[in-house]
Protein backbone atom coordinates (compact mmCIF):
# COMPACT_ATOMS: atom_id res chain seq x y z
CA UNK A 1 0.00 0.00 0.00
CA UNK A 2 2.89 2.71 1.06
CA UNK A 3 4.43 1.37 -2.49
CA UNK A 4 1.20 2.43 -3.98
CA UNK A 5 0.74 5.38 -2.72
CA UNK A 6 4.32 6.58 -3.27
CA UNK A 7 4.12 5.58 -6.91
CA UNK A 8 0.54 7.58 -7.12
CA UNK A 9 2.77 10.88 -5.43
CA UNK A 10 5.70 10.45 -8.36
CA UNK A 11 2.63 10.34 -10.67
CA UNK A 12 0.74 12.80 -9.78
CA UNK A 13 3.51 15.28 -9.23
CA UNK A 14 5.25 14.27 -12.20
CA UNK A 15 8.75 13.96 -10.17
CA UNK A 16 9.81 11.32 -12.60
CA UNK A 17 10.50 14.02 -14.54
CA UNK A 18 13.69 15.03 -12.34
CA UNK A 19 15.57 11.85 -12.78
CA UNK A 20 15.09 12.50 -17.04
CA UNK A 21 16.31 16.18 -16.72
CA UNK A 22 19.35 15.52 -14.65
CA UNK A 23 20.46 12.46 -16.94
CA UNK A 24 19.32 14.50 -20.26
CA UNK A 25 21.86 17.73 -18.89
CA UNK A 26 24.73 15.08 -17.44
CA UNK A 27 24.58 13.49 -20.73
CA UNK A 28 25.77 16.41 -22.29
CA UNK A 29 28.14 17.63 -19.88
CA UNK A 30 30.13 14.00 -19.86
CA UNK A 31 30.28 14.93 -23.80
CA UNK A 32 31.98 18.06 -23.00
CA UNK A 33 34.31 17.17 -20.13
CA UNK A 34 35.18 13.58 -20.99
CA UNK A 35 33.99 10.93 -18.32
CA UNK A 36 31.85 10.54 -15.08
CA UNK A 37 34.54 11.00 -13.14
CA UNK A 38 35.69 13.66 -14.42
CA UNK A 39 32.06 14.99 -14.22
CA UNK A 40 31.99 14.67 -11.35
CA UNK A 41 35.19 16.52 -10.29
CA UNK A 42 33.38 19.37 -11.69
CA UNK A 43 30.02 19.34 -10.26
CA UNK A 44 31.76 19.17 -6.76
CA UNK A 45 35.08 21.06 -7.07
CA UNK A 46 35.37 23.20 -9.98
CA UNK A 47 34.72 27.06 -9.68
CA UNK A 48 32.91 27.26 -12.84
CA UNK A 49 30.55 24.36 -11.85
CA UNK A 50 27.92 27.02 -10.47
CA UNK A 51 26.73 28.12 -14.38
CA UNK A 52 25.51 24.22 -14.75
CA UNK A 53 22.68 24.90 -12.46
CA UNK A 54 21.72 27.82 -13.93
CA UNK A 55 21.33 25.67 -17.10
CA UNK A 56 19.35 22.67 -15.49
CA UNK A 57 16.97 25.26 -13.25
CA UNK A 58 15.76 28.20 -15.70
CA UNK A 59 15.88 25.44 -18.65
CA UNK A 60 13.41 23.33 -16.54
CA UNK A 61 11.50 26.64 -16.17
CA UNK A 62 11.36 27.54 -19.55
CA UNK A 63 10.54 23.98 -20.67
CA UNK A 64 7.50 23.41 -17.91
CA UNK A 65 6.46 27.01 -18.37
CA UNK A 66 5.73 26.31 -22.56
CA UNK A 67 4.26 22.19 -21.58
CA UNK A 68 1.56 23.45 -19.48
CA UNK A 69 0.64 26.94 -20.00
CA UNK A 70 1.81 28.15 -23.77
CA UNK A 71 0.69 25.08 -25.42
CA UNK A 72 -2.72 24.77 -23.90
CA UNK A 73 -2.80 28.74 -23.48
CA UNK A 74 -2.39 28.85 -26.78
CA UNK A 75 -1.38 26.37 -29.32
CA UNK A 76 -4.33 24.23 -28.66
CA UNK A 77 -6.72 26.96 -29.26
CA UNK A 78 -5.40 28.25 -32.53
CA UNK A 79 -3.52 31.62 -31.46
CA UNK A 80 -0.64 29.90 -33.59
CA UNK A 81 1.40 33.36 -34.00
CA UNK A 82 0.73 34.20 -29.88
CA UNK A 83 1.95 31.03 -29.21
CA UNK A 84 5.22 31.83 -31.65
CA UNK A 85 6.12 34.70 -30.06
CA UNK A 86 5.46 33.53 -26.74
CA UNK A 87 7.73 30.70 -27.16
CA UNK A 88 10.70 32.49 -28.67
CA UNK A 89 9.84 35.32 -25.45
CA UNK A 90 10.41 32.47 -23.06
CA UNK A 91 13.64 31.17 -24.68
CA UNK A 92 15.17 34.73 -24.64
CA UNK A 93 14.39 35.37 -21.41
CA UNK A 94 15.90 31.92 -19.84
CA UNK A 95 18.60 32.27 -21.90
CA UNK A 96 19.38 35.80 -20.04
CA UNK A 97 18.88 33.79 -16.92
CA UNK A 98 21.23 31.34 -17.81
CA UNK A 99 23.93 33.74 -19.05
CA UNK A 100 23.73 35.30 -15.84
CA UNK A 101 25.28 31.79 -14.68
CA UNK A 102 28.51 32.76 -16.02
CA UNK A 103 28.86 35.92 -14.05
CA UNK A 104 27.63 34.03 -10.79
CA UNK A 105 30.35 31.70 -11.16
CA UNK A 106 32.48 34.33 -11.24
CA UNK A 107 31.62 36.33 -7.80
CA UNK A 108 31.27 32.74 -5.79
CA UNK A 109 34.45 32.44 -7.30
CA UNK A 110 36.20 35.37 -6.98
CA UNK A 111 38.08 34.96 -10.26
CA UNK A 112 37.32 36.99 -13.34
CA UNK A 113 35.35 35.42 -16.50
CA UNK A 114 38.25 34.93 -18.40
CA UNK A 115 40.07 32.89 -15.64
CA UNK A 116 37.04 30.75 -15.48
CA UNK A 117 35.66 30.77 -19.18
CA UNK A 118 38.23 31.73 -21.63
CA UNK A 119 35.91 35.27 -22.76
CA UNK A 120 35.89 39.22 -21.35
CA UNK A 121 32.95 40.72 -19.99
CA UNK A 122 32.16 42.34 -23.69
CA UNK A 123 32.16 38.90 -25.27
CA UNK A 124 28.66 38.28 -23.58
CA UNK A 125 26.61 37.71 -26.77
CA UNK A 126 29.44 34.86 -27.38
CA UNK A 127 28.14 33.48 -23.87
CA UNK A 128 24.42 34.47 -24.96
CA UNK A 129 24.29 33.03 -28.61
CA UNK A 130 26.85 30.85 -29.04
CA UNK A 131 27.11 28.66 -25.61
CA UNK A 132 23.60 29.14 -23.86
CA UNK A 133 20.96 29.50 -26.64
CA UNK A 134 21.53 26.55 -29.03
CA UNK A 135 21.43 24.32 -25.73
CA UNK A 136 18.37 26.29 -24.41
CA UNK A 137 16.75 25.53 -27.47
CA UNK A 138 17.27 22.09 -27.93
CA UNK A 139 15.73 21.53 -24.17
CA UNK A 140 12.58 23.51 -25.71
CA UNK A 141 12.49 21.09 -28.73
CA UNK A 142 13.00 18.28 -27.08
CA UNK A 143 10.37 18.58 -24.51
CA UNK A 144 7.60 19.93 -26.98
CA UNK A 145 8.42 16.78 -29.48
CA UNK A 146 7.83 14.40 -25.97
CA UNK A 147 4.87 16.05 -25.26
CA UNK A 148 3.20 16.73 -28.60
CA UNK A 149 4.27 13.06 -29.67
CA UNK A 150 2.66 11.70 -26.30
CA UNK A 151 -0.83 14.10 -27.09
CA UNK A 152 -0.88 12.76 -30.29
CA UNK A 153 -0.22 8.99 -29.36
CA UNK A 154 -3.07 9.05 -26.84
CA UNK A 155 -5.36 11.08 -29.58
CA UNK A 156 -4.85 8.38 -32.05
CA UNK A 157 -5.45 5.92 -29.64
CA UNK A 158 -8.43 7.39 -28.65
CA UNK A 159 -9.80 8.33 -32.56
CA UNK A 160 -9.13 4.18 -33.32
CA UNK A 161 -10.99 3.36 -30.09
CA UNK A 162 -13.71 5.68 -30.93
CA UNK A 163 -13.61 4.64 -34.83
CA UNK A 164 -13.78 0.99 -33.87
CA UNK A 165 -17.16 1.41 -31.29
CA UNK A 166 -18.16 2.98 -34.71
CA UNK A 167 -17.44 0.46 -36.83
CA UNK A 168 -18.91 -2.06 -34.65
CA UNK A 169 -22.15 -0.37 -33.96
CA UNK A 170 -22.54 0.15 -37.91
CA UNK A 171 -21.91 -3.13 -38.58
CA UNK A 172 -24.29 -4.59 -36.13
CA UNK A 173 -27.02 -1.77 -37.65
CA UNK A 174 -26.42 -2.96 -41.19
CA UNK A 175 -26.90 -6.31 -40.28
CA UNK A 176 -29.93 -5.99 -38.58
CA UNK A 177 -30.76 -4.33 -41.43
CA UNK A 178 -30.48 -6.76 -43.95
CA UNK A 179 -32.02 -9.52 -41.98
CA UNK A 180 -35.32 -8.87 -41.32
CA UNK A 181 -35.07 -8.07 -45.06
CA UNK A 182 -34.18 -11.50 -45.66
CA UNK A 183 -36.79 -12.74 -43.46
CA UNK A 184 -39.71 -10.63 -45.10
CA UNK A 185 -38.63 -12.14 -49.14
CA UNK A 186 -38.58 -15.42 -47.73
CA UNK A 187 -42.00 -15.56 -46.23
CA UNK A 188 -43.46 -13.83 -48.78
CA UNK A 189 -41.91 -17.00 -51.07
CA UNK A 190 -43.67 -19.63 -49.13
CA UNK A 191 -47.06 -17.82 -48.72
CA UNK A 192 -47.11 -17.68 -52.96
CA UNK A 193 -46.27 -21.53 -52.75
CA UNK A 194 -49.34 -22.48 -50.15
CA UNK A 195 -52.05 -22.08 -53.16
CA UNK A 196 -49.83 -23.72 -56.22
CA UNK A 197 -48.12 -26.34 -54.52
CA UNK A 198 -48.65 -27.24 -50.75
CA UNK A 199 -46.05 -30.22 -50.98
CA UNK A 200 -43.40 -27.83 -52.01
CA UNK A 201 -44.31 -25.13 -49.77
CA UNK A 202 -44.23 -28.10 -47.11
CA UNK A 203 -40.80 -28.64 -47.94
CA UNK A 204 -39.50 -24.87 -48.26
CA UNK A 205 -41.49 -24.23 -45.13
CA UNK A 206 -38.68 -27.17 -43.63
CA UNK A 207 -35.89 -25.55 -45.61
CA UNK A 208 -37.05 -21.90 -44.35
CA UNK A 209 -36.85 -23.77 -40.62
CA UNK A 210 -33.24 -24.57 -40.98
CA UNK A 211 -32.85 -21.28 -42.52
CA UNK A 212 -34.05 -19.33 -39.90
CA UNK A 213 -32.30 -21.35 -37.28
CA UNK A 214 -29.33 -20.98 -38.73
CA UNK A 215 -29.80 -17.05 -39.21
CA UNK A 216 -31.11 -16.28 -35.18
CA UNK A 217 -28.37 -19.32 -33.31
CA UNK A 218 -25.40 -19.99 -35.88
CA UNK A 219 -24.91 -16.73 -37.34
CA UNK A 220 -23.64 -14.26 -34.49
CA UNK A 221 -20.38 -14.04 -34.59
CA UNK A 222 -18.86 -11.60 -37.09
CA UNK A 223 -17.17 -14.67 -39.03
CA UNK A 224 -18.23 -17.70 -39.23
CA UNK A 225 -17.24 -21.34 -41.10
CA UNK A 226 -17.60 -20.46 -44.94
CA UNK A 227 -19.45 -24.29 -45.21
CA UNK A 228 -22.33 -23.17 -43.21
CA UNK A 229 -22.68 -20.08 -45.32
CA UNK A 230 -22.49 -21.94 -47.97
CA UNK A 231 -25.18 -24.69 -47.12
CA UNK A 232 -27.45 -21.49 -46.33
CA UNK A 233 -26.87 -20.46 -49.65
CA UNK A 234 -28.08 -23.64 -51.31
CA UNK A 235 -30.88 -23.72 -49.07
CA UNK A 236 -31.81 -20.14 -49.85
CA UNK A 237 -31.00 -20.41 -53.77
CA UNK A 238 -33.31 -23.90 -53.51
CA UNK A 239 -35.92 -21.82 -52.14
CA UNK A 240 -36.29 -19.64 -54.53
CA UNK A 241 -36.00 -21.64 -57.45
CA UNK A 242 -39.81 -23.11 -56.70
CA UNK A 243 -41.11 -19.39 -57.42
CA UNK A 244 -39.26 -19.20 -61.10
CA UNK A 245 -41.49 -20.15 -64.01
CA UNK A 246 -39.23 -22.66 -64.67
CA UNK A 247 -41.16 -23.00 -68.32
CA UNK A 248 -39.54 -19.43 -69.46
CA UNK A 249 -36.29 -18.96 -67.06
CA UNK A 250 -33.54 -21.03 -67.45
CA UNK A 251 -31.47 -21.16 -63.56
CA UNK A 252 -27.92 -22.58 -62.97
CA UNK A 253 -25.75 -22.43 -59.90
CA UNK A 254 -22.59 -24.12 -59.46
CA UNK A 255 -20.46 -23.99 -55.97
CA UNK A 256 -17.14 -24.79 -56.15
CA UNK A 257 -15.14 -25.23 -52.91
CA UNK A 258 -11.76 -26.26 -53.61
CA UNK A 259 -10.76 -24.85 -50.28
CA UNK A 260 -8.11 -27.54 -47.99
CA UNK A 261 -8.12 -24.98 -44.68
CA UNK A 262 -11.18 -23.97 -42.26
CA UNK A 263 -11.88 -20.69 -44.06
CA UNK A 264 -14.90 -18.04 -42.20
CA UNK A 265 -16.52 -15.31 -44.27
CA UNK A 266 -18.84 -12.53 -42.68
CA UNK A 267 -22.55 -13.89 -42.34
CA UNK A 268 -24.91 -12.54 -45.50
CA UNK A 269 -22.39 -10.97 -47.24
CA UNK A 270 -23.14 -13.13 -50.27
CA UNK A 271 -27.08 -13.47 -50.00
CA UNK A 272 -27.90 -9.48 -50.89
CA UNK A 273 -26.53 -10.34 -54.15
CA UNK A 274 -28.10 -13.55 -54.78
CA UNK A 275 -31.23 -12.17 -53.76
CA UNK A 276 -31.12 -9.60 -56.15
CA UNK A 277 -31.02 -11.69 -59.15
CA UNK A 278 -33.76 -13.50 -58.32
CA UNK A 279 -36.28 -10.58 -57.69
CA UNK A 280 -34.77 -8.85 -61.09
CA UNK A 281 -34.92 -11.57 -63.28
CA UNK A 282 -36.91 -11.05 -66.09
CA UNK A 283 -40.13 -12.75 -66.57
CA UNK A 284 -41.06 -11.44 -69.93
CA UNK A 285 -42.51 -14.55 -72.39
CA UNK A 286 -40.90 -13.22 -75.52
CA UNK A 287 -37.44 -12.91 -74.02
CA UNK A 288 -34.67 -15.33 -72.86
CA UNK A 289 -35.37 -15.22 -69.03
CA UNK A 290 -31.97 -16.43 -67.25
CA UNK A 291 -30.05 -16.83 -63.97
CA UNK A 292 -26.63 -17.56 -63.95
CA UNK A 293 -24.22 -17.77 -60.75
CA UNK A 294 -20.87 -19.25 -59.96
CA UNK A 295 -18.93 -18.98 -56.66
CA UNK A 296 -15.80 -20.30 -56.38
CA UNK A 297 -13.56 -20.60 -53.59
CA UNK A 298 -9.72 -21.78 -52.99
CA UNK A 299 -7.12 -20.98 -50.47
CA UNK A 300 -6.50 -17.49 -51.54
CA UNK A 301 -10.25 -16.21 -52.74
CA UNK A 302 -14.25 -16.73 -52.93
CA UNK A 303 -15.09 -15.30 -56.18
CA UNK A 304 -19.10 -14.84 -56.56
CA UNK A 305 -20.04 -14.29 -60.41
CA UNK A 306 -23.52 -13.42 -61.17
CA UNK A 307 -25.50 -12.68 -63.98
CA UNK A 308 -28.96 -12.11 -64.64
CA UNK A 309 -31.41 -11.32 -67.54
CA UNK A 310 -33.57 -7.66 -66.95
CA UNK A 311 -36.73 -6.65 -68.31
CA UNK A 312 -36.79 -5.08 -71.89
CA UNK A 313 -39.63 -3.22 -72.12
CA UNK A 314 -40.75 -2.87 -68.20
CA UNK A 315 -39.13 -1.63 -65.19
CA UNK A 316 -39.64 -3.37 -61.45
CA UNK A 317 -41.84 -1.75 -59.12
CA UNK A 318 -40.43 0.73 -56.78
CA UNK A 319 -40.76 -1.02 -53.60
CA UNK A 320 -38.82 -3.44 -55.26
CA UNK A 321 -35.96 -1.31 -56.76
CA UNK A 322 -36.19 0.08 -53.42
CA UNK A 323 -35.69 -2.91 -51.34
CA UNK A 324 -33.22 -3.82 -53.80
CA UNK A 325 -31.23 -0.69 -53.68
CA UNK A 326 -31.08 -0.77 -49.71
CA UNK A 327 -29.83 -4.20 -49.68
CA UNK A 328 -27.25 -3.74 -52.17
CA UNK A 329 -25.33 -0.77 -50.50
CA UNK A 330 -25.58 -2.08 -46.80
CA UNK A 331 -23.65 -5.05 -48.11
CA UNK A 332 -21.35 -2.66 -50.30
CA UNK A 333 -20.73 -0.32 -47.00
CA UNK A 334 -20.23 -4.23 -45.29
CA UNK A 335 -17.98 -4.79 -47.41
CA UNK A 336 -16.07 -1.98 -47.44
CA UNK A 337 -15.88 -2.06 -43.56
CA UNK A 338 -15.25 -5.96 -43.03
CA UNK A 339 -12.56 -6.53 -46.19
CA UNK A 340 -11.04 -2.89 -46.85
CA UNK A 341 -8.20 -3.71 -48.42
CA UNK A 342 -9.11 -7.44 -49.83
CA UNK A 343 -12.54 -6.81 -52.04
CA UNK A 344 -13.20 -5.75 -55.23
CA UNK A 345 -16.80 -5.69 -56.35
CA UNK A 346 -17.89 -4.59 -59.63
CA UNK A 347 -21.22 -3.77 -61.06
CA UNK A 348 -22.54 -3.69 -64.55
CA UNK A 349 -26.49 -3.08 -64.85
CA UNK A 350 -27.06 -2.76 -68.47
CA UNK A 351 -30.30 -2.67 -70.75
CA UNK A 352 -30.97 -6.28 -71.07
CA UNK A 353 -28.73 -8.26 -67.99
CA UNK A 354 -27.49 -7.43 -64.47
CA UNK A 355 -24.17 -8.69 -63.35
CA UNK A 356 -21.97 -9.21 -60.08
CA UNK A 357 -18.30 -10.24 -59.82
CA UNK A 358 -17.20 -10.14 -56.15
CA UNK A 359 -13.69 -11.10 -55.23
CA UNK A 360 -12.82 -11.59 -51.46
CA UNK A 361 -9.18 -12.04 -50.37
CA UNK A 362 -9.07 -14.61 -47.01
CA UNK A 363 -8.35 -12.86 -44.30
CA UNK A 364 -5.81 -14.27 -41.59
CA UNK A 365 -7.97 -15.01 -38.46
Amino acid sequence: MNYDRFKDFILKYKLYHIPFWLGYHLVWLTINIGSLSEVYDYLRYSDSSPKFYFYVIFQLIGVYFNLYYLIPKLLYVGRYFSYVLAVLGTILVCNAFITSGYFFATLTSGKTLFELFGVYPNQVSKIYFVWALPSTVASMTLAMSIKLGKNWLQTEKKRLRLEKEHLETELKYLKSQINPHFLFNTINSIFALIHKNPDLASESLANFSDMLRYQLYECNDEKIVLDKELDFIENFVDLEKLRLDQGHTTMQFDIQNHTTQKKTIAPFILIPFIENAFKHVSKGKGQQNFIQMELEANDRLLQLNIINSKSVNGQPSKDVSESSGIGLKNVSRRLKLLYPESHSLAIEDQNDRFSVILKLEWQKN
